[in-house]
């Protein structure tokens, strides 16, 4: 059930990896996570820990674009609970999957821009609503050096 009033918290905690392979382009992600929620005052409610696994591969078609596909797995692996809570634990399960496409880009100067699109469809679902989307990321960082062999080393005594 979808929580949509004020005063709900949460907190969501993962851990990712990436592995790239600059010699052939191929690239795979991964994070795995929780997310802890905390009551909703309003309407006595507390939604279930869920576990999350999002996954994405790809291949870089250039230096700066990559395009694949990436999916996700979501289980609520405690119940909802709270007054509120007039279904029961109602733990909810669903599994997506879609294409995605990365593109790097000079921001400004020392910085990069990077922009994600991905669209995902629900192949597996229980207690959720069976859905398709599309999420965009934008972000920036500080560039990587352009020659990284050509930096003074600083030594440690």
């Amino acid at each position: 059930m979808a929580n949509l009033s004020p005063g709900f918290t949460a907190v969501d905690s993962g851990f990712g990896y990436t592995y790239l392979n600059p010699k052939t382009g191929n690239e795979l992600s991964m994070v795995a996570g929780f997310t802890y929620n905390g009551v909703n005052d309003a309407l006595q409610y507390r939604n279930g820990v869920d576990f999350h696994f999002d996954w994405a591969a790809s291949h870089f078609v250039s230096k700066s674009i990559h395009v694949g596909i990436a999916g996700y797995v979501y289980q609520q692996v405690t119940g909802d609970s709270g007054i509120g809570a007039r279904l029961g634990e109602f733990k909810g399960h669903s599994v997506g999957i879609g294409p995605q496409i990365g593109i790097f880009f000079p921001a400004w100067q020392g910085y990069t821009g990077y922009l994600n699109v991905r669209g995902y469809w629900d192949v597996a679902t229980e207690n959720r609503v069976t859905t398709q989307y599309a999420m965009v990321t934008l972000s920036f960082a500080p560039s990587a050096p352009e020659h990284p062999t050509h930096m003074p080393v600083k030594a440690r005594y």
